[in-house]
């Protein structure tokens, strides 16, 4: 059930992990499947550019007749994690002078030109009022353009055509908030993504293909999972209501052929092997192996938080108050709860079904952990804490 792989640099060295800390590390995720509370785990630990640590424990589907172990090259849906690639792939075209941070979203989509905002009058009252000033780049990429949640947006079928039949539905629909004035989470990647085809001329999966995926060498990334590779994709998992985990199959998380709707932030898969090149030119300042995909001062942007004081992420009704938002990527300002082992400066995301990712600068450590679950907001920020918690507990140089 375990696959475990310490790999020592060139030097014959951890990078400054210990081989002790690193199977403590292995322990803790191990547990938790043991227990019963995790289907499998797969993770990563790099230093320095090298890759000093992998583990993957579990099995790719509980309910299976006949499990079949986790490898360190299963497939697992990343979700959100696409919206830190997207952020790369937007700023690329920015760094070509395609569009600048404080352009408004309107001039490239002329649609947006009279979007209203839904405020609540002193009588309790709903009405719509003009934007005080027009939706920005910047916070199209930051996440306070206006856009909030899923449900009026499912609601309207948002996602079964194409990108353009979803701007022509935003377009009928009021903004949540004043642009700039709260960071809510929204459509506003997927709205990136329409953006990046109308400057390019390409479909949103063949540029990040061309530009990213393949130069990167990230082989098992994509919208399209082939039949030859359908095997490797992990399931995904929940509580059955007794305590007990269950695979639970769900439509449209994985696409054998390609879908019509292909937006920023929805139906990517990856493994962790994949993520940390992605994660790894980040780090780097933008280049990897050789290529340069960025320069370090758009990587030094993209990890600056652009919230206005008082702004905080919030996720219903939870509201990180520790956190800032750069361009594509949430940044530890402070000592966050459930991630309180991150140091300050690390920045970071997850995706919806468990995955996870953080860069630190400081450290130059990149940590990449992949689960599928359902029950995300339980599972995911315990299962991150005890990662950031005994990766430095091996990090002893």
């Amino acid at each position: 059930m375990s696959t475990s792989d310490p790999l020592e640099s060139s030097d014959g060295s951890l990078q400054g992990f210990t081989k002790d800390g690193l199977a403590e590390f292995d322990t803790q995720f191990h547990k938790l499947v043991d227990e019963g509370k995790l289907a499998n785990v797969v993770t990563l630990i790099a230093r320095h550019g090298e890759i000093v640590h992998r583990d993957a424990y579990g099995v790719h589907d509980v309910s299976a007749a006949i499990p079949v172990p986790i490898k360190t090259t299963s497939i697992y849906r990343i979700a959100s994690m696409l919206k830190p690639i997207m952020a790369a792939a937007m700023m690329m075209l920015w760094e070509e002078g395609l569009w600048a941070l404080e352009d408004p979203v309107c001039k490239f989509i002329p649609e947006f030109s009279d979007l209203k905002v839904k405020v609540e009058n002193e009588g309790g009252e709903v009405e719509l009022v003009d934007q005080d000033t027009p939706m920005t780049m910047k916070q199209l990429m930051s996440h306070t353009a206006g856009f909030v949640g899923r449900g009026e947006y499912d609601a309207n079928h948002m996602r079964k055509g194409d990108l353009q039949d979803m701007i022509n539905i935003l377009a009928t629909l009021p903004l949540a908030f004043q642009p700039g004035k709260e960071w809510r989470y929204g459509p506003s990647v997927d709205v990136q993504g329409y953006i990046i085809e109308k400057l390019t001329g390409q479909l949103l999966d063949d540029f990040l293909a061309q530009r990213l995926f393949t130069p990167l060498g990230m082989a098992d990334t994509g919208f399209v999972l082939p039949a030859s590779k359908l095997e490797r994709l992990v399931s995904n998992h929940n509580d059955d209501g007794t305590g007990k985990l269950v695979s639970v199959p769900l439509e449209g998380t994985y696409n054998t052929t390609r879908p019509k709707f292909i937006g920023g932030g929805m139906a990517i898969l990856s493994t962790v092997d994949d993520y940390f090149r992605f994660s790894q030119m980040l780090l780097n300042g933008g280049e990897f192996e050789g290529k340069r995909y960025l320069q370090p001062s758009t990587i030094e942007l993209m990890r600056t938080s652009v919230l206005k004081p008082g702004v905080h992420l919030k996720f219903g009704a939870h509201v990180l108050e520790n956190l800032g938002f750069g361009l594509g990527v949430a940044i530890v300002q402070n000592q966050v709860q459930g991630m309180s082992s991150l140091k300050v400066g690390s920045y970071f995301w997850r995706g919806v079904f468990g995955t996870w990712f953080w860069i630190d600068p400081t450290d130059e450590v990149v940590v990449v952990g992949f689960i599928n679950e359902l029950d995300w907001w339980k599972k995911v920020p315990f299962a991150r804490e005890i990662c950031a918690k005994w990766v430095y507990k091996a990090l002893k140089e």
